[in-house]
């Protein structure tokens, strides 16, 4: 099941330590996790108009316009007929398999190539830990990931198997690391190479 840690909308921080230029630095995780939870629990009841969840709050401030955003931006919550709704577990993971976002998005299309695969996996583990999937969830999206696009057959590897190799990655998911650095590198290498 996918995790949700409440991360800063800003920033993304799961801690009191935001960065330097986040709009929400000095925010504490209370009030964080409370804006969350204000408009999580009014969702999970029912889908609402977006004036209908504003109006559902006591006290609807630019921190809670903050985690709306987040939620939309991250597709946990989704619009349909002028309603929002919160996305099912199922739902809200099939959203976050195919990531739609430069330069992740060429990665996971075009697959990788030798040059980039250390970057290319290391980048997709990362988003989906990043996403709040599972180890075993992350896990078995890049070991799909690297049959579908094509990426093991193209060579290049120390390891034996896919999963030898994404289990080499597992630091990556537990430590947190970012994707973004890693993804533009995978991403030039890539382009130059397909």
């Amino acid at each position: 099941m996918p995790r949700f840690a409440y991360p800063c909308p800003g920033c993304r921080t799961t801690s009191n330590v935001h960065d330097a230029a986040c709009d929400h630095e000095g925010t504490d995780r209370a009030a964080i996790e409370g804006a969350y939870l204000d408009v999580l629990s009014r969702l999970s009841a029912r889908s609402l108009p977006e004036d209908g969840l504003k109006g559902a709050v006591e006290e609807w401030t630019p921190l809670h316009e903050a985690a709306l955003g987040r939620l939309r931006g991250d597709r946990r919550v989704e619009e349909h007929e002028n309603q929002l709704g919160l996305l099912t577990t199922e739902e809200y993971k099939e959203r976050v398999a195919r990531p739609t976002a430069e330069p992740l998005r060429t990665i996971y299309e075009k697959g990788s190539v030798p040059g980039a695969h250390d970057n290319s996996v290391f980048a997709l583990v990362a988003f989906y830990e990043m996403v709040g999937l599972t180890w075993p969830e992350a896990r078995e999206r890049v070991v799909e990931w690297l049959h579908d696009s094509g990426t093991w057959a193209r060579g290049g590897f120390e390891e034996t198997s896919p999963e030898e190799l994404v289990d080499a990655k597992k630091h990556v998911y537990d430590q947190g690391y970012g994707w973004k650095e890693k993804a533009r590198a995978a991403k030039a290498v890539i382009d130059r190479s397909l």
